[in-house]
């Protein structure tokens, strides 16, 4: 024993400069990665000390108040788990199954629901609904391609570059006339290679706020079944632009025109539900039986990178689903949100000729043709606070607030 402890001595001497260089070797390699540019704002309108200061970078819902609150109906749904709920145990890799089952006619309405083709699972937000997709797509054909239009949500590029799937881009949206390039669009998908999948915004278009009417919904859709690409249809924001009906419509109609299909669908912003991380993935395959196969893999991809979605969040939403009071008042809390989300376009857009396509957008965001030099000229001047190039989230504007912005915004046009 005493000849063992002195070799022990003696190993942990030569302990310190081993794991060093290791270290080194490891983490030496890390260079600093790119400042976040939405926490760059957060900070910036945090320190600054005027009292009319404006903040329209930060993606979330806030109410008229400027705040963004819980909604009464998850509340009560709240209050009831914490009553109800008898055990934290493990609820399994594709977490609360009856709150993906109660989503489905949300989402895809009575006829298309009821699809035994359609699988899906809970996941950790529309976020983790977009990396487990595109993981799906990656095991089935390494070597595919994502089609995807610009400007997009920033992530979206994240999530494709982390699976090593191709990713090839196309104009969506032209910052200086505030139009969607549909031509440019259907251009590119029909000459995409057949197999590649075409990654498409439902409705609230993240950053522009511009959407696909439903003719060219149709179109897309035509584009989709003939060239074989699979669509992947990317909903964060069902029931903040026209109603719950309305802003699926076109992901409807693409679903029931293609064999295979794939939603990804965040709860973190119609059920305000951001901090608790609710979402689902569902999958249209070409047979019940391949269904089952892909239901397995989306528990086998889940399992590897989050174990099993957080509960709490799914288990308020599903309440709220199963109750058809809590059903309605959701849906009025959601309509009132709406309603005042297109009551500030239509403010704003009233301001000036230049500003009058916010009023045709949809959902929290525009994205303006100012630039990184007049962004920056906005915080500076006039405590204004946005993304570059000039998103802005409607809803961070208080009525009394609507004015100065829209007056300061046409000053830099």
């Amino acid at each position: 024993m005493l000849i063992a402890r002195q070799e022990l001595k003696g190993l942990q001497r030569t302990l310190p400069p081993i794991i060093n260089h290791v270290g080194s070797a490891l983490f030496g390699n890390l260079v600093p990665p790119p400042a976040d540019p939405l926490l760059a704002i957060i900070d910036a309108h945090r320190r600054d000390s005027r009292s009319n200061k404006i903040d329209v970078g930060v993606g979330v819902y806030r109410d008229a108040d400027g705040r963004t609150p819980v909604l009464q109906a998850i509340k009560t749904a709240e209050r009831r788990l914490l009553e109800q709920q008898e055990s934290k145990s493990y609820i399994g890799a594709a977490g609360d199954v009856r709150f993906a089952e109660l989503l489905r006619p949300v989402i895809f309405g009575a006829a298309i629901a009821s699809d035994r083709r359609i699988v899906g699972i809970q996941t950790p937000g529309g976020t983790g609904a977009l990396r487990l997709a595109v993981e799906l797509v990656r095991r089935a054909r390494p070597d595919g391609t994502v089609h995807l239009g610009l400007p997009t949500w920033p992530v979206h590029h994240s999530v494709l570059a982390a699976t090593g799937l191709t990713e090839t881009t196309y104009p969506y949206f032209d910052l200086d006339t505030q139009t969607v390039q549909f031509d440019t669009m259907i251009g590119a998908l029909a000459g995409a290679a057949r197999g590649g999948a075409v990654l498409l915004q439902a409705a609230c278009h993240n950053p522009t706020g511009a959407d696909l009417d439903m003719d060219q919904w149709r179109a897309v859709a035509e584009i989709c079944a003939a060239r074989g690409l699979v669509p992947i249809v990317d909903i964060a924001y069902q029931g903040l632009g026209d109603g719950l009906e309305e802003d699926v419509a076109g992901a409807r109609i693409v679903m029931g025109a293609v064999d295979e299909a794939i939603v990804t669908y965040s709860c973190d912003k119609n059920f305000g539900q951001y901090r608790d991380r609710v979402g689902a993935i569902y999958v249209k395959a070409g047979t019940p039986e391949q269904g089952r196969i892909v239901q397995d893999y989306l528990q086998l991809t889940a399992r590897a990178m989050w174990s099993m979605p957080p509960d709490h969040g799914a288990a308020a939403v599903r309440l709220v689903l199963e109750d058809a009071a809590l059903t309605a008042q959701w849906q009025a809390e959601l309509a009132a949100m709406r309603g005042r989300i297109n009551d500030v376009r239509r403010t704003l857009a009233g301001i000036d000729v230049r500003l009058a396509p916010v009023a045709t957008q949809r959902g929290l965001f525009s994205t303006l043709p100012l630039g990184a030099e007049r962004v920056a000229r906005l915080a500076s001047e006039d405590a204004i606070y946005m993304a570059v190039p000039g998103r802005i989230n409607i809803a961070g504007l208080r009525p009394d607030q609507v004015e100065r912005f829209g007056r300061a915004i046409v000053a830099h046009l």
